[in-house]
């Protein structure tokens, strides 16, 4: 694992370098100096999250096309059900610090599927590299931790908001019931999977969120 951290290659190190110093200074920026306008940037630390995660791929073929469209269709139509019929996820809805919408829903939030789907899959297929189900499994549980670390934030940052600020215990329930199907497609489809940026990617959104949350809780 340790090998496994270490970049290899120029691009490699180029881009865990940058998520580091956007997640930084965003930190910063957020607590320290000025919220709105640090958080007024989401949109283009995700979609360079999303870039950077793309040249890193081992390869991009046929297959790999695929599991992207899948995680970002089945993630965005998930997230259109939601937010317009109160189903699925509960009752909730986007903020404005997302970018620009598709009927309610942000559509970096299908490229967010995308992303969280790929570096979770990656880390659990090196830990179950036999088995495409305990492989899916794995980083349908990920990816609810995930969630379950964002959720507090998210309502400060004008991510999204729940209807009186409380998260149904199936939202967490739906979460992996959505991601598990689109984990297969991920695990099958993708052969070769890339595991230093998305390893340093899980580490830098734990690491984000949660010292945010220690932090605001302690002001």
């Amino acid at each position: 694992m340790k090998n496994i951290l270490i970049p290899k290659t120029n691009l490699s190190k180029i881009s865990v370098f940058l998520i580091w110093l956007f997640h930084t200074c965003g930190l910063i920026g957020i607590l320290y100096i000025d919220r709105e306008l640090f958080l007024q940037t989401t949109p283009f630390n995700l979609s360079m999250t999303f870039i950077l995660l793309f040249f890193n791929l081992e390869e991009v073929n046929k297959k790999v096309i695929i599991a992207l469209t899948t995680a970002f269709v089945v993630g965005m139509i998930a997230e259109t059900i939601g937010v317009n019929f109160g189903i699925l996820f509960g009752d909730y809805e986007y903020g404005e610090n997302l970018g620009f919408k598709i009927f309610g829903v942000p559509f970096l939030i299908g490229i967010n599927w995308i992303v969280l789907t790929f570096i979770t899959g990656s880390i659990s297929s090196l830990i179950f590299k036999n088995s495409v189900y305990l492989s899916a499994l794995l980083g349908s549980v990920l990816m609810v931790i995930l969630d379950i670390v964002i959720e507090p934030v998210a309502p400060k940052f004008d991510y999204w908001v729940f209807s009186e600020n409380k998260v149904p215990v199936f939202n967490y329930l739906s979460w992996f019931l959505i991601a598990f199907p689109i984990q297969l497609v991920y695990q099958k489809m993708v052969e070769k999977k890339e595991n230093t940026f998305s390893i340093h990617l899980v580490l830098v959104h734990f690491l984000f969120f949660s010292i945010f949350i220690i932090a605001d809780s302690a002001s």
